[in-house]
């Protein structure tokens, strides 16, 4: 089984998630509770934030781990992980 550059702060992670999921819940409480649209635009603002900020944490421990792993061991193994970083990165923008 793969170890991936997250693994050490697994915990961590799930509970960053969490605590997203519980953001997002909370959207639906507003919804359900006919709550102001503005402060739903808020709420999901900070959901989005969280969002971005989770992906950032996942994509530097790509590149700190699978992708110096790659390029220390240099060859094909580091063009396709710089590759798939490049494109992470790219998706991450347009979002």
């Amino acid at each position: 089984m793969a170890t991936y550059g997250y693994h050490d702060d697994k915990k961590s992670h799930l509970n960053r998630l969490s605590r997203i999921e519980g953001q997002v819940r909370g959207l639906q409480r507003m919804v359900e509770s006919d709550s102001y649209c503005i402060d739903i635009l808020t709420q999901t603002s900070a959901v989005n934030k969280a969002l971005r900020s989770f992906a950032l944490s996942m994509l530097d421990e790509h590149l700190k781990h699978c992708v110096g792993h790659a390029v220390a061991n240099g060859g094909e193994e580091a063009d396709e992980k710089v590759r798939e970083a490049s494109e992470a990165i790219a998706r991450l923008m347009r979002s």
